[in-house]
């Protein structure tokens, strides 16, 4: 269920701001935006893995937190990102 070590460079690769960059909310809600497909996937299977639930549950809020984070400071990247993602209608 874990992102494999190829995708998760893959999306930092493409989310960066900068060489090395890990922890720009870019990178951070693409990684979450990828673990939480790929949960709730396996919760379409597994109905009753409500330990899984509660863990999508806390990366959602975790993803919606950086989201209002990167508004407030910089709206732009922040419609950028969401436009890439394809988040909020």
């Amino acid at each position: 269920m874990a992102v494999l070590t190829e995708q998760r460079a893959e999306i930092v690769k493409n989310y960066a701001t900068h060489d090395g960059d890990t922890g720009s909310p870019e990178v951070q809600v693409a990684l979450l935006s990828s673990r939480i497909q790929e949960v709730a996937e396996h919760l379409k299977i597994h109905d009753h893995d409500y330990h899984s639930r509660r863990g999508l549950i806390m990366m959602v809020g975790k993803r919606n937190r950086l989201l209002r984070y990167l508004a407030r400071t910089d709206p732009q990247r922040y419609q950028t990102l969401i436009g890439r993602l394809g988040l909020r209608k």
